[in-house]
C-alpha cells in the first residue's frame, strides 16, 4: 500500500474518514450510483475508481473530493411509512 505524502494531511484525514464512511453495507455503491447519474460513466466505473481512491492508488480532484464528501454528508433518506387505514 502505498502511503500519502507527509505534505497533504488533508488527504490522509479525509481518506480515513471516507474509508469509514464508505465501509457500511451499499454506501459505496450508492455513491457510485449517484455519481454515474451525475457524471457519467458506469457505476462500475465509479464503483472501481472509488476503490482505488480508497486505495491510494488514484488521487482525486479537489472537486470529486469535495462531491463525494457533499454525497456522504447527505442525510439517509429512510422510506416513509405508508399511512395506515383508519379503524373505521
Amino acid at each position: 500500500m502505498i502511503h500519502g505524502k507527509p505534505d497533504r494531511p488533508y488527504l490522509e484525514s479525509w481518506l480515513r474518514r471516507t474509508r469509514k464512511q464508505l465501509s457500511g453495507s451499499g454506501r459505496l455503491t450508492e455513491v457510485a450510483l449517484i455519481l454515474s447519474r451525475e457524471e457519467g460513466r458506469t457505476p462500475a466505473h465509479w464503483s472501481t475508481y472509488l476503490r482505488d481512491v480508497l486505495d491510494e492508488v488514484e488521487t482525486p480532484s479537489l472537486d470529486l473530493l469535495t462531491r463525494i464528501d457533499a454525497l456522504l454528508a447527505r442525510p439517509v433518506v429512510k422510506d416513509k411509512p405508508a399511512e395506515q387505514p383508519g379503524l373505521f
